[in-house]
C-alpha cells in the first residue's frame, strides 16, 4: 500500500471549504483517549459531517491526498481503535452529527438508524414504537451504532439475541474510494450476490465507513424476571444455565458470572451500590427471563431455582419481586467495571471460551497468575452464557499497578497462550483495534490472515481507513 500523508493546514482548509464552517476542529480530549486513560491518540483534527453525502466528500478528498481517516463513534472502545498514536497525523472523522432515526418500521420490525445515533436513543426509539432493540451494553448511553457495528459488540443479551452482526439486516456505507453503497434492507432474506454488510460488520473502520444501518427489532417482552443465584463454582454455573434453559427455553434472555472479587471491587470503591444479601460464595450468577404476556416468567424461574438448589447447583436464589430489586441486581454487575478502573488492572483480558472448557481454564489460569506473583489478585465476570469472560487481573491490596509493570507483558502472554490453548478467542467484544494486532499476528491463522490482506487490498488499496488497526504489517 502506499505511503500516506500528514493531513495539513491545506488539506484540512479543504475539508471545511468542502463541509462548511465548524466542520473541522481541534479534537477535544475524549476524542483522544480510550476510556481507562491507557492511550492518548493523535490526530491532526476532527472532522464532523452531518449527511453521508458529507463523509463520502471526506474520504474522496481523503483519497486524493492520501490522508489517513480514522472512524469514530462514541469512544467507549478499549483496544485502541480510535487512537492512532504512531505515523502520519490522521483525521479523525467523528459521525456525532449523524444521529438521526430514520425510520421505525413497527410492521417489519426494522428500524432505520444512522451511524451516529447513541445506542440508548435506539432503544427508546423502539421502544416508543412499542418494539424492542435487545443490544444491550454498559456503555449504551454513549457508544454509538456505527462503532457498535463496527466491533461487532455483543453485551448482556447474546444468549437470546446474538451479536450485533445478528441484528443488523444492512449497512450504508462510504468505502474507500468515497463511493456509497446503499445497503439498508428490511427483508430477512437476500441473496443477491456477497453479503458485504457481513465483512463490514466487524471490520473496525478498516474497509469502510458505516454511516446508517438497518436494525432487527422484536416484541417488547411482557414479562421479565431476574434472580441473583450464588454457585459452588463455574461449572455449576454451567450446569445451571443448561437447566434453565431446559425450563424456560429461549425465554432465557442473560446469564452473567460475577466473581465475588467484582463485589469486594465495588465495596472498596463504590460503598453506595448495594450488593444483593445472598449466601456469600466465590462465584454468583445474574440470570434474566422474559417473555410474552401469560408466560408465568417469573414463576417458572422460581421453580427452576428450587431445582437447582435441591441438585446443589445453587446454594442460595433471590428472585427480584419487582422492577427496583431487577435493576439493583444489574446495578451491581453493570458498575463492575467502574470499579475495576477505580483499582486499576495491572493487565486486561476479553476473552471467549468454548463454554464447556470454561472451568479448566479458569483452573488453569489462575494458577498460571498465582505462579507469576502470588499476591496478584484476579476478578473474572462476563457473559457466560456465550463463553465470554473479562479476566483481568489487578494488583496486591494496597499496592500500585505501576509496581507490576514488570510482569504486565508476561501476564498477558500467560493469559492468551492459555486462551488460545483451550482453543478460544483473546479478541471477543472490544475486537482487535491497535492493542491487539500483536495478538493477531501471534494467534490469527495464517490462512485467514492473508485473505484479510487481500480483502483489505481490493478495497482500501490506499489503506486510507483507520491505518494501524486490525492488520498487523505483512
Amino acid at each position: 500500500m502506499a505511503e500516506l500523508n500528514a493531513a495539513d493546514p491545506d488539506f484540512l482548509a479543504r475539508l471545511e471549504t468542502a463541509l462548511g464552517p465548524g466542520s473541522v476542529r481541534p479534537p477535544d480530549p475524549h476524542h483522544l483517549e480510550e476510556p481507562r486513560g491507557r492511550r492518548h491518540g493523535r490526530v491532526a483534527a476532527v472532522v464532523l459531517p452531518g449527511a453521508t453525502e458529507e463523509v463520502a466528500r471526506v474520504v474522496r478528498l481523503a483519497a486524493q491526498a492520501r490522508v489517513g481517516v480514522v472512524p469514530f463513534g462514541g469512544g467507549t472502545g478499549l483496544v485502541g481503535g480510535h487512537t492512532p498514536m504512531e505515523g502520519p497525523a490522521p483525521i479523525l472523522l467523528s459521525l456525532e452529527r449523524m444521529n438521526r432515526i430514520r425510520e421505525i418500521d413497527t410492521t417489519g420490525a426494522v428500524a432505520v438508524v444512522d451511524a451516529g445515533c447513541v445506542l440508548a436513543d435506539v432503544q427508546e426509539a423502539a421502544r416508543d414504537g412499542g418494539r424492542l432493540f435487545p443490544l444491550s451494553l454498559a456503555s449504551e448511553g454513549s457508544a454509538r451504532i456505527g462503532g457498535v457495528l463496527a466491533t461487532n459488540a455483543g453485551g448482556v443479551g447474546v444468549l437470546r439475541y446474538g451479536n450485533a452482526r445478528d441484528l443488523c439486516l444492512g449497512v450504508e456505507a462510504v468505502m474507500a474510494d468515497g463511493s456509497v453503497m446503499h445497503g439498508l434492507s428490511h427483508v430477512l432474506k437476500d441473496n443477491l450476490g456477497y453479503d458485504l454488510r457481513h465483512l463490514l460488520v466487524g471490520s473496525e473502520g478498516t474497509l469502510a465507513v458505516i454511516t446508517g444501518a438497518s436494525l432487527r427489532l422484536y416484541p417488547l417482552p411482557a414479562e421479565t424476571a431476574a434472580a441473583w443465584a450464588p454457585v459452588p463454582g463455574p461449572a455449576e454455573a454451567l450446569a445451571l444455565l443448561a437447566l434453565l434453559r431446559a425450563r424456560l427455553g429461549q425465554a432465557i434472555s442473560a446469564f452473567e458470572l460475577v466473581h465475588r472479587s467484582g463485589l469486594d471491587f465495588l465495596a472498596e470503591t463504590m460503598p453506595h451500590v448495594a450488593i444483593p444479601r445472598a449466601e456469600p460464595s466465590d462465584w454468583i450468577v445474574l440470570a434474566e427471563a422474559a417473555d410474552g404476556a401469560g408466560a408465568e416468567v417469573g414463576e417458572r424461574l422460581e421453580e427452576a431455582l428450587a431445582a437447582a438448589l435441591e441438585a446443589g447447583l445453587a446454594t442460595d436464589a433471590l428472585v427480584a419481586q419487582n422492577e427496583a430489586q431487577r435493576r439493583a441486581f444489574w446495578t451491581v454487575r453493570e458498575t463492575i467495571p467502574e470499579a475495576n478502573r477505580l483499582i486499576g488492572s495491572v493487565s486486561s483480558h476479553d476473552v471467549s471460551l468454548p463454554p464447556g472448557r470454561l472451568p479448566d481454564f479458569l483452573a488453569a489460569a489462575d494458577a498460571a497468575i498465582a505462579a507469576i506473583d502470588p499476591g496478584l489478585r484476579v476478578n473474572c465476570f462476563g457473559h457466560l452464557g456465550d463463553g465470554n469472560l473479562h479476566y483481568n487481573v489487578f494488583p496486591a491490596a494496597g499496592r500500585p499497578r505501576g509496581d507490576y509493570d514488570g510482569v504486565k507483558d508476561a501476564v498477558k502472554r500467560v493469559v492468551h497462550d492459555l486462551v488460545h490453548e483451550f482453543c478460544g478467542s483473546v479478541a471477543a467484544e472490544h475486537g482487535v483495534g491497535r492493542i491487539k494486532v500483536e495478538d493477531m499476528a501471534r494467534y490469527g491463522d495464517p490462512a485467514k490472515l492473508a485473505a484479510m490482506r487481500a480483502i483489505k487490498q481490493a478495497l482500501d488499496p490506499l489503506g486510507i481507513l483507520n491505518p494501524g488497526a486490525v492488520l498487523p504489517p505483512a
